[in-house]
Order: structure tokens, then C-alpha cells, then sequence
């Protein structure tokens, strides 16, 4: 098996727990691989941030439909960065009492910026910049970029690709290429992995490899 591919930026070191992000297109494996790192790793649920974007879609009402939506986006914004700063906490006090915590989050903050840009391709409505700008994103984005936390990019495999009725189908290769043109402007590290990295088991141990290449 060849090594995941790596994009590595140079960022000031801050305090905080050691972060991994699954992101990428839909149907690319994303949960299925944050469960099996999380048995992996032991990890309690309390660092184990599952998909929020389902959770905010039935709560506010939202449907595939709205995927391109500046308040559908910015509302996953908010919500995940809330459970950054929540898990972050909990690791701060939980390695005091068994070490240094690790923290695992099912996409993140930057999915969202992507499919702000990528409903820009359509119309220019300054979505990107205004969801990048915000608050919450700002709030997130200097623990993103530290050298403490890996995103992870899985790439689409077409015969993955699954209608579900709720999560959207786009073009996985255009969302892709979103995802490494938005992670380079915002010089955010990453490895990836795509089609030479199918089995479950070997996209642990690549995991766990890239993390410790970073």
C-alpha cells in the first residue's frame, strides 16, 4: 500500500489536545472510518464529535435542498465549532488525569466553507468570505491550522456513491478538488486518501501514519 499523500504548512504550535478531522465529498467513508478510529483509539464519547450537520438539519428544519444555503451553512458553522470548543475543554481536564487526549471530529467547520464556495461557482454571493470572516470560523481556524490537529481528505470512489435522501450528490470529484483549494487557502495541513486505500483497516493504519508525519 503507498503512503497517504501529505500537505504540510508550517504553523506557530498552541496548546490543546492532538485533533484528527475525517472530511471530504458524501459517501467517501467518512463516519464509517471515525467509528472504527474511535474503538481504535478507546476514545470516550465526549471526544468523539459525530456528523452535526444532520443534527442541525432535522433541528432547524433544513433539507438537501438548502445545502447551498448561506444560513444552512452558517448554522453547521456555528454548531460544529461549539463542539470543538466543547470537546477541547473536556480533553484540557481529561489529560490531566490520563494524559494527553485525543480528539476526533466526524468533518468540520471547513465542509461547510466549501459548499459555500462551491454554490459561489453558481452566483457570487460572497457566501465563502462572509462564513471564513465569521466569528465562530475565526474562533476554530487557529486550532485547525496548528500542527496538533490532522485533517484527513478521503477522496470520492464512484461506486460508493449512495442516495440516502439526505446528504447531497454532488460531483465528488469537483467537491474534492473544493476541498484541497479551500484546506491550501486557509494553510491547512492534510494527508489524503483515495482509491489505492479502500480496506477499513488499511485507512487506520494510514491514519495513524499521517498523524504521525505531521
Amino acid at each position: 500500500m503507498s503512503e497517504p499523500f501529505v500537505y504540510k504548512v508550517g504553523e506557530p504550535q498552541i496548546s490543546g489536545p492532538r485533533a484528527i478531522y475525517i472530511v471530504g465529498p458524501s459517501s467517501t467513508g467518512k463516519t464509517t472510518l471515525c467509528n472504527a478510529l474511535a474503538t481504535c483509539l478507546g476514545l470516550p464519547p465526549s471526544m468523539h464529535i459525530t456528523e452535526v450537520a444532520r443534527t442541525v438539519m432535522k433541528e432547524q428544519g433544513f433539507t438537501r435542498a438548502d445545502v447551498h444555503s448561506l444560513d444552512m451553512q452558517h448554522a453547521i458553522v456555528k454548531a460544529q465549532v461549539s463542539k470543538d470548543r466543547e470537546a477541547r475543554r473536556k480533553a484540557a481536564a481529561e489529560a490531566t488525569v490520563l494524559g494527553q487526549a485525543v480528539l476526533l471530529s466526524d468533518r468540520s467547520a471547513v465542509d461547510a466553507v466549501v459548499y459555500a464556495a462551491l454554490s459561489e461557482l453558481k452566483a457570487k454571493s460572497g457566501s465563502t468570505q462572509a462564513l471564513i470572516s465569521s466569528a465562530d470560523f475565526q474562533e476554530v481556524l487557529p486550532f485547525y491550522r496548528s500542527p496538533r490537529s490532522t485533517f484527513v481528505l478521503l477522496r470520492p470512489i464512484k461506486e460508493w456513491m449512495i442516495d440516502d435522501g439526505v446528504r447531497s450528490l454532488e460531483d465528488g470529484e469537483h467537491c474534492h478538488d473544493m476541498f484541497v483549494r479551500i484546506l491550501k487557502e486557509l494553510n491547512i495541513s492534510y494527508i489524503e486518501l483515495g482509491e489505492d486505500c479502500r480496506w477499513l483497516e488499511e485507512r487506520i493504519a494510514a491514519v495513524r501514519r499521517g498523524v504521525s508525519y505531521m
